[in-house]
């Protein structure tokens, strides 16, 4: 069973309640990352390649600043990342904690598909805490909006023997 938008967003912050859905929360933008070196995934260990954060225009333009977000809140000071066909890592700005006897799936707003978008992600596990990541491919030009909200986290009830203690525990939690 899935569990309310309530209910995940007790498990998060910030969160603002425009984020706040039936069934799940809106996580939003942090950073957008591009990967500049290869990784390599082996039977006995992992390295991620390296990264470097896709500059940010500053401030929007007049006419955008003018006209209110979706969510309801003004943007003004945000930034812009303005996307070529390709494929990005994206932050989310949430700190998220996956309750035991539950399981998270994130999966991405309708907007990024309409917008020849796809956010991918993974299983979330009982126990996991920590600012998380999904991979963005941007199949056409794309601008994204700093704080925006671009992926939906769900919480189901699952049952599991112990919890998550991998190596992105406390991922990008400062």
């Amino acid at each position: 069973m899935f569990r309310s938008g309530a209910f995940v967003a007790e498990q998060c912050d910030p969160v603002r309640p425009s984020q706040i859905q039936p069934n799940g929360l809106d996580l939003t933008l942090d950073a957008v990352f591009e990967q500049t070196e290869p990784g390599r995934i082996e039977r006995g260990g992992k390295r991620i390649g390296d990264r470097r954060r896709v500059a940010a225009l500053d401030g929007l333009d007049e006419e955008s600043e003018s006209e209110p977000r979706s969510d309801g809140d003004h943007g003004p000071d945000e930034s812009l990342y303005r996307l070529s066909p390709g494929t990005y890592v994206v932050r989310y700005e949430q700190t998220i904690r996956v309750p035991e006897e539950h399981v998270g799936f994130v999966y991405p707003r309708s907007s990024l598909l309409r917008n020849s978008a796809m956010l991918n992600t993974a299983v979330w596990d009982a126990g996991y805490e920590g600012r998380g990541e999904g991979l963005l491919q941007v199949g056409h030009e794309l601008e994204l909006e700093a704080g925006v909200r671009i992926a939906q986290l769900v919480f189901a009830r699952a049952d599991h023997e112990g919890t998550y203690d991998g190596d992105y525990q406390g991922e990008n939690v400062e």
